[in-house]
């Protein structure tokens, strides 16, 4: 089989209609920010502000994904990234984060212990869109079966326990979409406020 090289940047690319919009908000937000801050205020949050996303950016393009005869190599940008044997991977899914206004999908794989890993350069959204997302995750599965399959018969004492391709349990954390997130954290926030409230009030009596 043909060994599947995934890169990030070759899928950074947003769709037009989410270009335009966030450059017009860059727009009207930096206009708001000049006005409100000044020229030297706006010099210093322009600044930061790109010292913070750049080496995020770069790391993020330069992530990677490669799929082969020894299992699976992720890399998040830095060094040359780890492989996953075959026999370790239990499990080959396509995990849904649901938005308020749309849903992306990446490509995850299960290992021993229930450790999950995401394959960078593998995802689909309406922002980065990858029409051929549905054939190559299935080129990955296709892979991780054929793999399992022959160690299994290379290697037979694997075969019970190393090579079993068992879907794993829903966790706590497959619940946590952002809908979710975004009802907990606002009431976790003010539980900690009314809190931190109460324990001067106390301290001052």
């Amino acid at each position: 089989m043909i060994e599947l090289n995934f890169r990030a940047m070759d899928r950074n690319r947003p769709a037009k209609s989410y270009v335009v919009l966030a450059l017009a908000v860059l727009v009207v937000e930096g206009c708001a920010a000049f006005v409100k801050l000044g020229a030297v205020g706006f010099s210093w949050l322009t600044g930061g502000s790109i010292a913070l996303l750049a080496p995020l950016l770069l790391l993020s393009s330069r992530s990677w994904s490669r799929v082969g005869a020894d299992g699976i190599t992720i890399c998040w940008g830095l060094g040359h990234g780890r492989t996953y044997p075959w026999h370790e991977i239990r499990w080959i899914d396509v995990r849904e984060t649901k938005g308020q206004a749309s849903s992306s999908y990446a490509v995850r794989i299960f290992l021993e212990g229930g450790r999950r890993r995401s394959l960078p350069g593998l995802y689909h959204s309406d922002m980065h869109p990858a029409p051929d997302f549905d054939e190559q995750f299935q080129r990955v599965v296709n892979w991780w079966e054929l793999s399992t399959d022959q160690t299994a018969r290379v290697r037979p004492e694997l075969s019970t326990d190393q090579t079993a391709r068992v879907r794993p349990p829903k966790q706590f954390r497959d619940r946590l979409t952002p809908t979710v997130i975004g009802l907990v954290v606002p009431v976790a926030v003010a539980v900690v406020v009314v809190a931190v409230v109460a324990l001067v009030i106390l301290a001052q009596h």
